[in-house]
């Protein structure tokens, strides 16, 4: 068989291999330029490749950005007049870190407005509540000392927090910056600790932590 018609063999049966490699439409390929064309099939695979990897790469930033846009625009603190979060990237927690801090700072805000049905809605019927002193108060006893002034919350910061969210149970560790009249006596208080939460019916409720 002569080099000419040779050519011509390899041409034909490596057009359908283009086709399919190639994700645009390929300029006939010269005679005279005596191309080998098995390394250009080669080329043309692994630019497809690479490019194919970049779009993937693009693809999932994209969504990242715009499922973590997304939880910010859902849970919205500037709604919370009285709490202040400090501490921490708010756009670097993901969607169920944002729902715990969220119901925390809703919590929170509840404690300053006196508000009593939404803690209840928030925090389980058999939760305890241990005071700097340590007096231990059952969730009634302690919502009625709100519920008449004695503790008169004004505002409350959530500072350095850090949320844990392992299935359905989380963590929030944090200090509280508590701006109050305790039981008659005005001042700025502050108290580290972590606060237990469960999901319960699709809702985060705080409960006692684990002894």
């Amino acid at each position: 068989m002569s080099r000419l018609k040779m050519n011509r063999f390899i041409i034909a049966s490596l057009i359908p291999v283009l086709l399919v490699t190639s994700c645009s439409r390929q300029e006939p390929v010269s005679h005279e330029e005596n191309i080998p064309l098995e390394e250009t099939s080669i080329s043309i695979v692994i630019s497809e490749t690479e490019n194919t990897a970049a779009e993937k790469t693009i693809i999932t930033t994209v969504t990242s950005e715009t499922e973590r846009s997304t939880s910010m625009d859902e849970y919205d603190f500037s709604v919370f007049e009285n709490v202040e979060i400090t501490g921490a990237d708010l756009s670097s927690l993901g969607n169920d870190e944002l729902a715990v801090l969220y119901v925390q700072a809703r919590y929170c805000q509840a404690m300053t407005d006196a508000d009593i049905d939404t803690m209840r809605q928030i925090v389980s019927e058999d939760m305890v509540f241990t005071h700097m002193s340590g007096l231990r108060q059952t969730r009634e006893e302690y919502f009625a000392d709100i519920a008449d002034g004695s503790l008169d919350y004004h505002t409350i910061g959530i500072e350095d927090p850090v949320v844990v969210v392992n299935g359905g149970s989380a963590e929030i560790t944090f200090t509280s910056v508590l701006y109050a009249n305790a039981y008659g006596a005005t001042g700025t208080y502050r108290m580290n600790g972590t606060h237990h939460y469960e999901l319960r019916d699709g809702n985060w409720i705080a409960v006692n932590g684990t002894r």
